[in-house]
């Protein structure tokens, strides 16, 4: 499980460098909190961070129930993908949001495969203990 604490360590650091982004911006930008409009770039950086942390609300469960009931190995990689997904969701979004959809794509569906993979483990082994 060590794998998969790494992982989530290394998906937090981002998360967390994705808001340091949001306040680089604001100076950059001269946009006073609490306002989230008025520049088209720290528009953008302000959405990679929020919707990192939309995603995270699914895929850290996900994650942790994968490795828990389907194979650690496979949640490591799989956490891994979604991470990088991730930082190229929030390179390509920066730029030209048009081009995001490769990265949403693919972390997206890392991190569905992860939810379906430990709600299947869940319920089998469920299943078992009543049968």
């Amino acid at each position: 499980m060590e794998k998969v604490a790494l992982i989530t360590g290394l998906a937090l650091l981002q998360f967390i460098y994705f808001g340091f982004r949001v306040g680089m911006a604001r100076g950059k930008y001269r946009i006073k909190a609490p306002e989230t409009t008025g520049h088209d770039v720290f528009e953008r950086i302000y959405r990679v961070h929020y919707n990192t942390m939309e995603q995270l609300i699914v895929f850290l469960p996900a994650l942790w129930g994968f490795a828990w009931y389907i194979d650690v190995d496979w949640a490591f990689w799989s956490g891994l993908v979604f991470v990088v997904a991730r930082g190229y969701y929030a390179f390509s979004y920066t730029r030209n949001p048009d081009s995001r959809g490769p990265a949403v794509m693919v972390s997206s569906l890392v991190m569905w495969g992860l939810l379906i993979g430990a709600f299947y483990g869940a319920a089998s082994l469920y299943l078992q203990s009543i049968a």
